[in-house]
């Protein structure tokens, strides 16, 4: 963290209450330097905690201030700490690895994709895979040469009713499968027509309870030696591969009265197998529509081809 960041978030807030009340540009600095050198806050955090402060002396509501924040699109982040606006879909949510995130994911629109994680202790709504939302006054942020975007407790979260084409790239990727992660195996999608989420504990959060529609997926990780990659197979290219069709993925559940048996089984039969895949990238995952299986040591290929994602 440099004194720049903090004097540019400084001003941008003394911007926002200079109206309002008699403080300097400096003494914000010296409370968002407290915060963050002393106490070890979150620069974000930290100018959430300082705005709220001078929102209360002022009077004000939140929806009177004016963050001043620029809608970009997604392709367009490449410097971390700025406040802006996106819209874009969700393309996957996935577990959070700490008790301080509420949920991670990836979120796109037509000119790229990136990930986001909001935080536990902002207490939005949760966001849904697949829907389109225009998220206002995110942070973005860098790590490992990535860009990402946080949502924090200013963040305001409107759902759009349109689709976005997601601007993807194909990606080829070739290792071992190291890992078949939460949320594979037999899952059931909402009934209704044009929506893919995922039921939770039986509903949709679009179109409520329902008895929903068997699928069969794998969400994995694969290991090059280097890096690691997940990957999704949709339900024709996990049959290939595990040789357990759909109908069978269901008697196994029954006879088990645990759908959990299946993700175990597919990870019994495919975990430390080598594979290349390629297909279209959305940042963290690479959908698989080509799979090849090098038998070793010859390295002989056997291609497996899905007809859809």
């Amino acid at each position: 963290m440099t004194d720049t960041d903090l004097r540019t978030q400084a001003t941008e807030v003394h911007e926002q209450f200079s109206d309002r009340l008699e403080i300097t540009v400096d003494e914000v600095e010296e409370r968002l330097d407290t915060l963050v050198n002393e106490y070890r806050v979150p620069l974000d955090e930290a100018r959430r905690s300082v705005t709220n402060t001078y929102l209360d002396e002022a009077g004000m509501n939140r929806d009177d201030l004016t963050e001043g924040d620029e809608h970009v699109d997604i392709a367009e982040i490449d410097t971390p700490e700025e406040w802006v606006d996106v819209t874009g879909k969700i393309i996957d949510l996935r577990n959070p690895d700490s008790d301080a995130i509420a949920q991670a994911g990836t979120i796109g629109d037509e000119t790229g994709t990136t990930d986001f994680v909001s935080w536990s202790t902002s207490d939005l709504p949760a966001l849904e895979e697949g829907a389109v939302y225009r998220l206002g006054n995110v942070v973005t942020d860098k790590y490992e040469g990535q860009f990402s975007v946080k949502l924090n407790s200013t963040t305001t979260i409107e759902q759009v009713d349109k689709d976005l084409e997601v601007s993807n790239d194909d990606a080829e990727v070739e290792g071992a499968l190291v890992d078949i992660q939460s949320g594979s195996g037999l899952i059931k999608r909402c009934p209704e027509e044009d929506c893919t989420r995922v039921l939770q504990n039986g509903r949709c959060t679009e179109h409520g309870e329902g008895d929903g529609e068997f699928d069969l997926r794998i969400k994995g990780v694969i290991d090059d030696g280097t890096s690691v990659q997940d990957v999704i197979f949709d339900r024709e290219m996990t049959e290939r591969l595990t040789d357990i069709t759909l109908e069978e993925a269901q008697e196994m559940a029954m006879d088990a009265l645990d759908t959990s048996v299946v993700a175990e089984e597919m990870t019994e039969r495919l975990l430390g197998r080598y594979y290349r895949v390629t297909g279209p990238s959305f940042n963290r995952y690479v959908l698989a529509d080509e799979v090849t299986e090098p038998e070793q040591p010859d390295h002989e290929a056997v291609l497996i081809k899905a007809r859809s994602i």
